[in-house]
């Protein structure tokens, strides 16, 4: 395999509404079937119109930014300073849901395709109908990876191609027979084309010309098949957060019994103490287990969806049920300094409350 990385100079500035078909043809009527057409996201998400308007410096930016940043994400994966690593609602995990500010006005920023795969798929039709000419697409994006510095570009989205070459059941030369070897190609080609992109040089598209006789006749599973499952990931918390949750779980151990119902006000002092620096602005309640096994769990007010269980008081005796967020462990030595014994009471199974954690 002889492989060629061709840039593609002259697409120029993209808006929203352009014809990214149009602009690429004319860019490259060179292109010829075979070709993987290697596209920034950054030019796709302007034409698609993924743009919103923030103020451009100041206080309010910060804020209008992290509003937007909570609507990209889907689950918060780690938090260093500033810095949020999320999982978008693509199941991308990456800095701040891949929300751009660089190569576009200052009063705007630039979100990730909605369907990458998708938009991969309807540039390939209108250069195949439009153009005549069969190529694959990749829609590219920068990310960074665990346990290693620097940034390299993966696909968001593809079209013609498989995201992923499967050699499992292949022998070796050594007569091995491969068992988990899967690659994902899609992504080394992108990290191929963004050494011809650059991030300065405002050559948003790349051709990889030679890995490819030709492209599928359909458009594939697209880059969805690179989003590994929940269930196989076994490294879905940062650090921090990870001890976090052991806490939380060394929490569920049994303290010494007491038998005596805690004090409404010294549960309310604690809660107190903590919660500004948790969750601020958050409300939080006393419910009675009644209400928690009666299943009005999520119905109350204030309370974080994820939000977790504390049962106050004995095992034979229990008094009322708090649900806090994800500190849980600084909830706990608060109300161990108010005195207040919390107490393992799992809850009913297939009530809102068995999806907590019940201490």
């Amino acid at each position: 395999m002889r492989l060629e990385i061709l840039p593609v100079p002259g697409i120029g500035h993209v808006s929203e509404g352009d014809d990214l078909a149009a602009l690429i043809a004319t860019a490259a009527p060179w292109l010829r079937d075979g070709d993987v057409l290697v596209v920034t996201s950054k030019i796709v998400s302007k034409a698609e119109g993924r743009l919103v308007d923030v103020p451009a410096d100041g206080p309010e930016r910060l804020a209008a930014r992290d509003e937007v940043l909570a609507a990209e994400t889907a689950r918060v994966v780690a938090t260093r300073g500033a810095t949020r690593i999320v999982q978008t609602h693509h199941g991308f995990v990456m800095a701040s849901a891949g929300i751009d500010a660089s190569n576009v006005d200052k009063t705007r920023l630039v979100l990730l395709p909605e369907d990458p795969d998708a938009s991969a798929r309807a540039l390939r039709a209108a250069l195949r109908d439009r153009y005549h000419v069969d190529v694959a697409v990749i829609i590219s994006d920068t990310m960074g990876r665990p346990w290693r510095n620097g940034l390299t570009d993966v696909a968001l989205g593809v079209a013609g191609m498989d995201a992923i070459r499967d050699h499992r059941g292949e022998v070796d030369p050594y007569g091995n027979e491969l068992q988990l070897t899967q690659m994902a190609v899609v992504d080394e080609l992108a990290g191929a084309g963004e050494l011809i992109k650059g991030k300065c040089d405002q050559m948003p598209v790349a051709v990889v010309r030679g890995y490819l006789s030709a492209p599928r006749p359909d458009d594939g599973a697209g880059a969805a098949t690179l989003v590994r499952d929940a269930a196989m990931d076994l490294f879905s918390l940062g650090t921090a957060e990870a001890k976090a949750a052991g806490l939380a779980a060394a929490a569920t151990l049994p303290d010494a019994a007491n038998p005596t119902p805690p004090d409404p006000d010294a549960v309310r002092r604690a809660i107190a103490a903590v919660a500004d620096v948790v969750a601020p602005g958050t409300e939080f309640a006393l419910v009675t287990d009644e209400a928690v096994r009666a299943g009005l769990v999520a119905a109350v007010p204030g309370w974080p969806a994820d939000a977790t269980a504390l049962v106050l008081g004995s095992p034979a005796d229990p008094a009322d049920l708090v649900r806090f967020g994800a500190d849980l462990h600084r909830l706990r030595s608060a109300l161990a300094a108010e005195g207040v014994a919390s107490l393992p009471l799992p809850p009913p199974a297939g009530s809102p409350a068995a999806a907590c954690l019940a201490l």
